[in-house]
């Protein structure tokens, strides 16, 4: 069922919503939480997708803020709320408001969406494109207990992560850190299962991708061993190698869907690492709101303390000449 309101109210939408719910016989509220997507106009319709697909594991009422940018002075100074609410099959296994904000109530979202929210339920607002520098500050990160960015779909996605680093509240995170997951949880289980001492590690990958730059702090700040990145052609992350006293442990993923994992003394094994798509990494998100201390320990090592194959790193955790490209983000991330 869509219902379609033109210069319309929050309880307006909220009326709607109700009888929505009688005419398809589901009086009853089911949903886990409140999603708050902010995207453009562009990027709804992919951003809207991989939340409907996400609801099939989190059932949520979904809010989409879209802002329009009006053209003449006239239409800036007027107010407008449009609204499409999207109930039933329309809408996942969930609740649907997509928002679209006029002229000066732009700066005002949060008011239309705080009449919105459900009642004791978490909120987790996500932005799809352009997130805000300090996402915790913002009017709408504000009313959230998780706020979800995704470094990959800004312009500058290395300053992205510096300046991440520099504005980090407990609830933030990234898409770029849900995508390396699988590396993650690959490479832990290849150190249990051999019993050393790692001295180094490589990450090769796509230049310019935040998962490789994550996935190098991640190691440097947890094994507290030098870490170079290096690039490739990719896609995505290509391969991590790390030295250890035991030999050299290398996770070769070339086709961004299978990969091999080589230890010494034990045959090549093949793994199922497939580059995951929007909605599975927004499910993995969603999982848990709590803080992840993990993710911040890993974004505040800090981009500019990976090497780039020409500089070692101290060992002992001491500055390393930076690369061209992580000494230009955190200037401008600094001067941000």
């Amino acid at each position: 069922m869509k219902i379609d309101l033109t210069e319309t109210t929050s309880s307006k939408i909220n009326k709607a919503l109700v009888d929505g719910r009688r005419a398809i016989g589901t009086p009853a509220i089911g949903m886990v939480l409140t999603l708050v997507i902010v995207t453009d106009e562009e990027n709804a319709y992919d951003a809207l997708k991989a939340a409907n697909d996400a609801s099939r594991e989190h059932p949520s009422r979904t809010l989409v803020v879209i802002k329009r940018v009006s053209r003449s002075p006239r239409d800036r100074a007027k107010a407008r709320l449009d609204a499409e609410v999207r109930l039933g099959t329309d809408a996942g296994t969930g609740e649907t408001v997509i928002l679209r904000l006029y002229g000066d109530v732009i700066d005002h979202a949060q008011s239309v969406v705080l009449p919105l929210l459900l009642p004791d339920a978490p909120v987790v607002v996500w932005w799809a494109v352009n997130a805000p520098l300090d996402p915790a500050k913002d009017p709408l990160g504000a009313l959230a207990q998780r706020r979800v960015t995704d470094a990959y779909a800004a312009e500058q996605p290395i300053e992205e992560l510096s300046a991440r680093a520099n504005t980090y509240t407990p609830g933030d995170t990234d898409l770029s850190w849900a995508r390396i997951t699988p590396w993650r949880s690959m490479l832990a289980a290849a150190l249990d299962q051999t019993p050393c001492t790692v001295t180094s590690a490589e990450v090769t990958g796509e230049e310019f991708n935040p998962s490789c730059e994550l996935l190098a702090m991640w190691l440097a700040d947890r094994l507290k061993v030098p870490v170079t990145r290096k690039v490739s052609g990719g896609p995505g992350l290509t391969a991590v190698r790390m030295e250890s006293s035991a030999g050299a442990i290398v996770l070769d993923r070339p086709d961004g869907s299978l990969a091999t994992l080589s230890m010494r003394g034990q045959p090549d094994r093949a793994v199922a690492l497939k580059r995951r798509d929007t909605a599975e990494l927004l499910a993995e998100e969603l999982r848990r709101l709590d803080p992840d201390e993990i993710y911040a320990g890993s974004l505040k090592y800090g981009v500019d303390r990976i090497g780039d194959g020409t500089n070692e790193q101290s060992a002992a955790g001491e500055d390393a000449p930076a690369p061209p490209a992580a000494k230009k983000a955190a200037k401008k991330a600094a001067a941000k």
